[in-house]
């Protein structure tokens, strides 16, 4: 058996994390590392690596992320625009091999973010 990610564990009540909303396909987690006054991480309880590993199986639970996080940052108060980013592999400072969206929000954002 693989060893859960720190996520699943979260998800599991297993360590410690604010979860602030779940279903049965995934959960908005708060970001212990915030890069924005608001910074959630919409996490599919799928543990799916990274977006290298998706199949077309997971399209439809992909669109329920983005749906979750419309309502993560209208719940977090986020009426004048936010961005949502999948971090993928090592030069996109992925650090958790667990595929997961950030919201993030209420500062003006800079652009490029790299």
């Amino acid at each position: 058996m693989t060893e859960k990610t720190l996520f699943q564990k979260i998800m599991d009540r297993e360590l410690d994390g604010e979860i602030l909303y779940e279903d049965d396909r995934c959960a908005v987690l708060r970001d212990i590392n915030p890069q924005a006054p608001v910074h959630v991480l919409v996490v599919p309880r799928k543990p799916i690596p990274s977006l290298d590993d998706l199949t077309e199986q997971d399209e439809p639970l992909i669109g329920h992320l983005f749906t979750v996080a419309r309502q993560a940052a209208a719940n977090e108060g986020l009426t004048n625009g936010y961005r949502t980013v999948f971090n993928n592999g090592e030069d996109a400072n992925q650090t958790v091999p667990h595929l997961h969206l950030h919201v993030l929000g209420g500062r003006r954002l800079g652009w490029p973010p790299g």
